[in-house]
């Protein structure tokens, strides 16, 4: 007897992580193809503002540790499809790279269902050689979930963009406050990818479009030194500020200063001069997707989505912190063009 198919709004997602930059997107395009979505995570009060993104009673939180297996298997019970997005860029407490990035995978693998489907979302340069944490745990929470789960399917993004981003508004923020902008590998390569083109790769996986049993690497159209990058926040905010290359040990010692800072200070650094030696270590190697996941279609263009530019992206969501805000009354009428001869400036 052939089993009846089930349509979306009778499918259970659980999404840990989901209330994060891109959690948030993944959240949505779920709702927006009618899944029932469960948010997994420790502050469930935090998971509200996701409540509008669907309908009445489609989007719930429920509350989960990742140290916590006991809490990890409520999240996963009776759900069909688990998509895990927790990851950190730095210690704080007991939310260490081991905990969540490394055990995390095969903790949710254990508990879920054999026969749910289940999206992990890791980062290119994972790797279990690396001298990062960051990098060396994300790839080891790989290992461990394809050890459980071989059909798993396993994203690997670049640096994420969009409005609300820790990258560009980053740097955005800093031109306005500095002079000197020095960076750590400003001339290593980046390939920045937009957080809805991620969270819609994530969102077909869940229906079952995306092959599993494979890691697939996901980058924008552009390819750009941190160099290139700074300068092109700079021209789009329209701030002066040197841009100053620390050599590598230079940098090193700016990460671990600035961590040891942090800590020292209980957290209490804006987050926009935080910055860790794991992070600088990260930013001496190119992040862009490999020539063998080109040739292997294990790509954004590979799965059908055509990538997004940040260089048209970007300036819409930096345009706050020009000198003169987003609310330039002379710029904005000089910006607005001229009305056609057959329509006034209602546009009727």
């Amino acid at each position: 007897m052939i089993a009846p198919i089930r349509t979306p709004s009778q499918q259970l997602v659980t999404v840990f992580g989901g209330t994060g930059f891109l959690g948030r997107h993944v959240v949505q395009a779920l709702a927006r193809r009618g899944y029932r979505v469960r948010v997994a995570t420790r502050r469930p009060e935090r998971a509200f503002f996701l409540q509008p993104l669907g309908g009445v009673g489609q989007i719930q939180a429920v509350q989960a540790n990742m140290r916590d297996k006991a809490s990890v298997a409520r999240a996963v019970a009776g759900a069909d499809h688990v998509v895990n997005l927790v990851g950190i860029l730095q210690e704080g407490g007991r939310q260490t790279f081991d905990d969540l990035q490394a055990k995390g995978p095969r903790l949710i693998a254990e508990a879920a269902s054999p026969t749910a489907n289940l999206v992990q979302v890791s980062a290119i340069g994972a790797d279990r050689r690396s001298e990062a944490a960051y990098a060396r745990t994300k790839a080891e929470g790989e290992a461990a979930l394809f050890e459980k789960r071989p059909d798993a399917v396993i994203i690997r993004p670049s640096l994420l963009f969009g409005a609300g981003d820790s990258f560009f508004n980053r740097f955005a923020a800093l031109a306005r406050l500095l002079p000197v902008l020095p960076l750590v590998g400003a001339d290593t390569r980046l390939q920045p990818v937009f957080v809805g083109d991620v969270a819609e790769v994530i969102a077909r996986a869940v229906e079952g479009s995306v092959p599993g049993g494979r890691v697939y690497e996901l980058g924008g159209p552009e390819i750009r030194t941190l160099r290139d990058i700074v300068s092109f926040v700079l021209q789009a905010t329209e701030r002066r500020a040197v841009i100053l290359s620390l050599p590598k040990s230079l940098g090193r010692l700016q990460g671990r200063t600035l961590g040891f800072l942090d800590k020292v200070t209980l957290g209490l650094m804006p987050d926009d001069l935080v910055m860790t030696r794991d992070q600088a270590i990260m930013l001496e190697t190119d992040n862009v997707v490999s020539d063998k996941a080109i040739a292997e279609g294990r790509t954004l263009a590979g799965l059908g989505v055509v990538p997004t530019s940040f260089e048209a992206v970007v300036p819409t969501y930096l345009v706050r912190f020009r000198r003169t805000g987003q609310f330039d009354l002379k710029r904005n009428s000089a910006e607005t063009p001229p009305a056609g001869p057959h329509e006034n400036r209602a546009g009727t």
